[in-house]
């Protein structure tokens, strides 16, 4: 099993920054890829964007691109999310996820962290 905390999430005005943290622990040699997901209030849980544990390749859905940026530590287990220049449609709450070796889709979450944009 893999075991995920994130933390970094808060209440920021339109056009800052936040940067997010997930670490992971347990069965960490399992990981194939981790993502961030976000799901705001009477919508459905949305990717955001994903990195391959190995190798580093990255995917981001078209909202984000160019404002956030993920990235990881191996060393420490450790994946990041850096958000900048925020929308209040950003507002939501963020999770972290792990895609392990050989799974089709991704099976371990984190708690959520709330991230709050006001315009």
């Amino acid at each position: 099993q893999v075991q995920l905390v994130e933390s970094g999430g808060g209440l920021v005005q339109a056009g800052g920054s936040l940067r997010l943290s997930c670490a992971a622990s347990g069965h960490t040699f399992t990981i194939y890829s981790m993502g961030w997901f976000r799901q705001a209030p009477g919508k459905e849980r949305d990717i955001v964007a994903s990195i391959v544990w190995s190798g580093g390749r990255t995917y981001y859905t078209d909202s984000v691109k160019g404002r956030f940026a993920i990235s990881r530590d191996n060393a420490k287990n450790t994946v990041y999310l850096q958000m900048n220049s925020l929308k209040p449609e950003d507002t939501a709450v963020y999770y972290c996820a792990v895609q392990r070796l050989g799974a089709v889709k991704y099976d371990y979450w984190g708690q959520g962290t709330q991230v709050t944009v006001s315009s």
